[in-house]
């Protein structure tokens, strides 16, 4: 057919277009659409074919690196300093240590997400936060050490290694250091960051647009994630939140919302930390010893600073910041504003920090990039050499570091750090290495020569085993114990559950060895049915000792009793359903102690919420429907979309309500392991309609009667409203899909119920 002319006077085809407007991902896309649409896909993130390395054995490699030659290569580089960024006073480990504490520092106690476990500080968001401005600088220097040893060394330990390194070359004894930290291959697309978009605004609020470039005014925020001010009576920080502005780390250092106050400072200090799983006197050690190295930049304002790197122009190559003034570098450094060093001599372990801070009176002063910040008032207190130039400089402090000496119980710490520097030295050497290894999980997972051998209580250590394992004989035998006592199914289905679905894949706690589930807090959450509970672990702990007594030197744990007990039970719903299967169990769990267990640190792995269970806590206030927080429930337990909605069908059957109540157990025959939930929730016989206005439960009425048959919360309907999730509730509900239910219910139980065991699988 003959081209015809356009206006322009080109030679077009008419069947074709000329201009292309989008490719893959460009905006409008499902979540612009339809913004309240529950992203089940999220589920599905760091999928094998994203990760090159993924046939490697990450464990066996990083084994076999020679580990002290590692450490010298780091050391020598931390010495190096290279022309396109040259090293303040000569020496790269004071920014190094900042590199490794934010990558880490990003950890919250709440859902165990953040850390510096998987270098997310390489990706968007966290990556262009302004408060990690420059990193992308400090990780480019260390790109020779990650470039000799591969595949063998991930960004992940290299970054926390090297805070290491540099806190050793300049004088400071580290505690230790635990390998085997996986890198992501992709941004978080999940992690619930805060409420405050551009602007500190909501994301409704603001168009989207390519105009912004991530400096402070747009990013750091607090307006939104707060309720009350700093200084009322009633100032509670959104949950699970630990950062007290967005896009930072932990809190501003000018105090919060920039006010300069000390006190209010000290007050978000505490939330921030206290978020962070720290306690006072870690908070004080991370503080006063982070700070005894090195400077802070701040000798160009924020807006003559170039974009974030998310938004830098490609010929950058994914350096964010650019300055444009003077050398870009050197003295010419501006990071978050604030300029200048916190001792007289930045490069060597030392309490200085904590003597200038207390022995002098404090003024405010701007700095050359406008940001509040303190100077001595005395005019002979020490100075501190300029990191680049032949001459001396006031002392600064952050009203952060103020914070400190204001605050009385910070004040005490301080006290007690400057009378007795050995001490000090201590705790900040185990405060950093729990802030770097805090979301590792069990020791299990350390690898290399420096892990120390003493357990921490952070940990959530359990004892090493010192007896013979039962065997397929005696694991039989128990089984018929156990089904024998008069134990419903429901009630060990119920035990196990609660034992193992505390588990949180983001930072390895929970699970249902070490049996914490006979331990406070856990025992009587009221969530775990604490009284059928109880009755379960007494009858089981009468049957742990019957068999112990029995067989010289073989024995079994609580912890296997509890998993075996539910093994048991879903074992017998499936042949009561018309199913003869066997249902996995590994022993070799141990019992912990009541004084292995951090109650109040463990409390936090009880859920708000939890589908599972049909579980909502209502004196908590929710801005998010249930069903999000139970996609949020099956994320931190590793589940696949699949494996979540089979299970949710089974335990609805199992009867495993928290409060027995009859929300979607859509069946005739509770106690069977049937497909019954999925049947009811497809079936065109039946129509849904809300029993209340927040539209929190619902009646299942016949279509044809209009009477109601069963009832039921959105956590069991999203499983028919959501179209993906729909899909797959269609295939346990067909008509030759019962057999498949009850496989593919035992597979991901089982992978529930190993979720914690690092002792017997490679990750």
């Amino acid at each position: 057919m003959k081209d015809i002319e356009n206006p322009q006077g080109l030679s077009e085809c008419p069947f074709r277009g000329t201009r292309i407007g989008g490719a893959l991902g460009t905006a409008p896309q499902n979540e612009d659409w339809w913004p309240q649409r529950l992203p089940v896909d999220l589920l599905h993130q760091e999928q094998p074919v994203a990760n090159p390395l993924r046939d490697e054995n990450y464990k066996e490699a990083f084994s076999n690196i020679d580990y002290e030659q590692l450490k010298k290569d780091i050391k020598e580089l931390l010495v190096s300093s290279q022309d396109w960024w040259p090293a303040d006073y000569g020496n790269y480990g004071p920014q190094m240590i900042r590199m490794a504490w934010h990558s880490a520092g990003t950890y919250r106690i709440a859902d165990g997400l953040g850390g510096a476990s998987q270098a997310m500080q390489r990706f968007a968001p966290i990556g262009s936060w302004w408060d990690n401005g420059n990193i992308d600088k400090s990780r480019r220097l260390i790109w020779p050490i990650k470039k000799k040893y591969g595949a063998a060394l991930s960004w992940a330990d290299l970054i926390v290694l090297t805070g290491n390194c540099a806190l050793e070359i300049m004088g400071f004894p580290t505690f230790g250091f635990g390998g085997g930290r996986r890198d992501a291959w992709e941004p978080d697309r999940g992690t619930y960051w805060g409420p405050e978009f551009w602007d500190g605004k909501y994301i409704d609020e603001i168009p989207k647009t390519t105009d912004h470039k991530g400096h402070p005014g747009e990013m750091v925020n607090n307006n939104l994630r707060w309720v009350g001010g700093p200084k009322d009576e009633y100032h509670d920080l959104e949950n699970p939140l630990a950062a007290t502005h967005s896009n930072l780390i932990y809190v501003n250092p000018e105090g919060p919302g920039g006010n300069m106050d000390p006190i209010d400072s000290a007050r978000n200090i505490r939330e921030s930390f206290k978020r962070m799983a720290m306690n006072d006197e870690e908070t004080v050690a991370l503080i006063a010893g982070g700070h005894a190295f090195g400077k802070s930049h701040g000798a160009v304002p924020a807006d003559k600073i170039g974009a974030a790197p998310e938004a830098a122009p490609m010929h950058l190559q994914g350096f964010g910041w650019h300055n444009p003034v003077g050398s870009g570098n050197a003295e010419f450094t501006s990071t978050n504003g604030i300029e200048g060093s916190w001792t007289p001599n930045p490069t060597q372990w030392d309490n200085d920090y904590l003597t200038n801070l207390f022995k002098y009176e404090w003024e405010q002063k701007k700095s050359p990039a406008g940001a509040g910040q303190w100077t001595p008032v005395d005019p002979d207190a020490p100075k501190t050499p300029d990191a680049h130039l032949d001459k001396q400089e006031d002392l600064m402090m952050m009203t952060s570091d103020l914070a400190l000496k204001m605050d009385p119980e910070y004040r005490k710490v301080c006290e007690k750090f400057m009378n007795d520097f050995d001490y000090f030295t201590d705790a900040f050497a185990k405060a950093w290495y729990k802030l770097t290894h805090r979301d590792m999980g069990p020791k299990d997972r350390y690898l290399g020569p420096e892990v120390p051998k003493e357990d921490m209580i952070w940990q959530d250590p359990v004892p090493a085993r010192d007896y013979e394992l039962v065997n397929a004989v005696d694991i039989a035998a128990l089984k018929q114990v156990i089904l024998n006592s008069g134990l419903s199914v429901s009630a060990l289905v119920n035990a196990a559950w609660s034992a193992a679905s505390v588990y949180r894949h983001s930072d390895k706690r929970g699970g249902a060895n070490g049996a914490r589930i006979a331990l406070e807090p856990q025992n009587n959450w009221d969530l775990n049915r604490p009284a059928e509970l109880n009755q379960v672990l007494d009858t089981l702990k009468g049957i742990q000792s019957d068999f112990s007594g029995k067989l010289p030197g073989k024995q079994i744990s609580l912890a296997d009793l509890v998993v075996l007990g539910g093994c048991a039970a879903v074992e017998k719903a499936a042949k009561d359903a018309g199913f003869d299967v066997e249902v996995p169990f590994t022993p070799g769990r141990t019992d912990a102690t009541a004084e292995q267990t951090d109650v109040e640190s463990f409390d936090w792995l009880k859920p708000v919420s939890d589908g599972f269970k049909n579980y909502h806590n209502d004196k908590v206030g929710y801005k998010i429907p249930a069903e999000r927080i139970f996609l949020d429930r099956a994320h931190l337990l590793n589940l696949s979309a699949p494996e979540w909605t089979v299970l949710t069908g089974g335990l609805r059957v199992l009867e495993q309500n928290f409060d027995h109540s009859k929300h979607g157990v859509f069946t005739e025959r509770p106690g069977q392991l049937t497909n019954d939930f999925f049947q009811v929730l497809t079936s065109m016989d039946y129509e849904w309609k809300p029993q209340n206005y927040e539209e929190t439960l619902f009646n299942i009425n016949d279509r044809a009667t209009g009477s109601t048959k069963y009832t039921a919360t959105r956590c069991d309907l999203v499983f028919g409203s959501n179209a993906q999730l729909r899909n797959l509730a269609e295939v346990y509900a067909a008509d030759d899909a019962q057999e498949r239910f009850v496989n593919d219910f035992i597979k991901a139980w089982d992978k529930v119920m190993m979720l914690d065991r690092y002792d017997v699988k490679d990750e």
